[in-house]
């Protein structure tokens, strides 16, 4: 997949992309990342990308056409097939479902805000969507498409494995359930012993239900919207009083043996 940034800041993606497994995806082909700095088709001697809003009011602009003129030399022919997102306040939600439907594209566009925003002609001519990762705002949006690329590109075939995306928050439509590792305890908190068990179908009934508790606790919205079975309303009723608490015994001081009981390596 293939991702094209308009921007007029392209040094703020350095870092970003050549980092963890961004880096290693685009290493192995799996995703392709392009930084378009808009001021490469401004005409004018000062390579001026804003002016002064018409009607009045605080702040600059952004022109439309250097952002048009980038975005359709850079797109071609494949202007009319790729979805042209512009990251602005005033857009509509990016959530894990509209994630999903981007990364079906071989290749998207994102176009980076500055100022008191961009002409709104360039949304109407490039006929672009717009999109907010929240509800605050930003000094531009080239964070906010650093987040989309990052998001879009762990549903991208290869760049990250299956089951892990499985079971993540949102994906399913609920929060994921509370993680452990070694050591087995640390600061005289225990891992939860279901955990340590051996038993795969228990370890799976207790996930479900603490990433219900979870979601009910702190995002009810989520849950109203998730399709839950009758199992899935029995183990609502068995949530801890606070689900964010920690459900795992308590030691005192550091013991760092493993506690008895459970197969050894069994929550590995």
């Amino acid at each position: 997949m293939r991702f094209d940034v308009f921007t007029i800041f392209p040094g703020m993606f350095t870092g970003f992309l050549t980092e963890s497994i961004l880096k290693r995806a685009q290493q192995a082909g799996l995703i392709e990342i392009a930084i378009h700095n808009i001021r490469d088709w401004t005409t004018d001697k000062h390579r001026a990308v804003d002016d002064t809003p018409y009607g009045g009011g605080p702040g600059m602009v952004m022109m439309a056409p250097p952002i048009v003129h980038a975005v359709e030399s850079v797109l071609g022919q494949e202007q009319n097939s790729t979805p042209i997102i512009i990251m602005s306040p005033s857009g509509e939600l990016f959530t894990q479902d509209i994630a999903r439907q981007l990364a079906c594209f071989p290749r998207l566009a994102l176009i980076c805000g500055r100022y008191e925003g961009i002409d709104d002609r360039v949304r109407i001519i490039l006929r672009a969507r717009e999109l907010s990762i929240g509800d605050y705002v930003l000094t531009g949006g080239e964070l906010a498409a650093a987040v989309v690329i990052d998001v879009v590109s762990r549903l991208v075939p290869g760049v990250i494995d299956p089951e892990s995306l499985a079971e993540e928050s949102h994906n399913s439509g609920l929060l994921e359930y509370p993680q452990y590792t070694r050591p087995p305890i640390f600061r005289g908190l225990g891992v939860p012993e279901i955990l340590l068990s051996g038993n795969h179908a228990k370890i799976a009934e207790w996930r479900r239900m603490m990433a219900l508790c979870r979601t009910a606790a702190r995002r009810p919205d989520l849950l109203a919207r998730a399709a839950l079975t009758p199992r899935d309303h029995e183990l609502l009723q068995r949530c801890p009083p606070d689900p964010f608490a920690h459900q795992g015994p308590v030691y005192e001081g550091d013991q760092l043996e493993r506690p008895e009981g459970g197969e050894q390596g069994a929550s590995r």
